[in-house]
């Protein structure tokens, strides 16, 4: 029996390592259960510029900045690449006199529901451009549900999924 039974032997002693992973959060809408948030950035036909993600419980304003300062430039017309979108479009979260300045600041067109002003049926319009373009990332399971530890992981398969948007929106356009 000594030869099966070492103190300390098979692993028995050895901890699970980090149960959730970087970048989670308790979600305020799936009663408290760890999760991620993706924040997508696209043009107005719905083709992602640049995808960042969070924890669940991380507000939308707090990581707008990191996605306007993460985008690449633009390649277009003749002349310097575009760095920054022309106007920017929004919900009510967004709506800060210091998220409006600072986006004024860098010379972008403000376009953001006001809370208590405005309905949110005239957003609906533009709003439905970024929900597809989720929609569009959540049909590669490995964004549905995460399964990576590691926030590095999973943020380079939400990029993979916005490469393949752009490279299906772009073929469909020159075919």
């Amino acid at each position: 029996m000594a030869d099966r039974l070492v103190a300390g032997g098979g692993g028995l002693d050895q901890r699970p390592g980090a149960k959730k992973g970087d970048l989670t959060g308790p979600n305020p809408v799936d009663r408290g259960k760890p999760g991620s948030k993706i924040h997508i950035l696209c043009d107005r036909r719905g083709v992602p510029l640049t995808v960042l993600i969070s924890a669940a419980n991380t507000p939308d304003a707090e990581l707008l900045f990191p996605l306007l300062d993460s985008i690449a430039p633009i390649p277009g017309r003749r002349g310097r690449p575009r760095q920054r979108p022309g106007k920017l479009h929004g919900d009510k979260a967004y709506d800060q006199k210091a998220i409006r300045a600072e986006v004024r600041r860098r010379g972008i067109v403000v376009r953001i529901a006001r809370k208590g002003i405005e309905s949110s049926q005239r957003l609906g319009r533009h709003r439905w451009i970024i929900e597809a373009a989720l929609s569009w990332l959540m049909n590669n399971r490995r964004l549905a549900r995460r399964y990576e530890r590691k926030a590095e992981h999973f943020q380079a398969f939400a990029d993979l999924a916005a490469i393949l948007i752009c490279y299906r929106r772009l073929e469909k356009v020159t075919n």
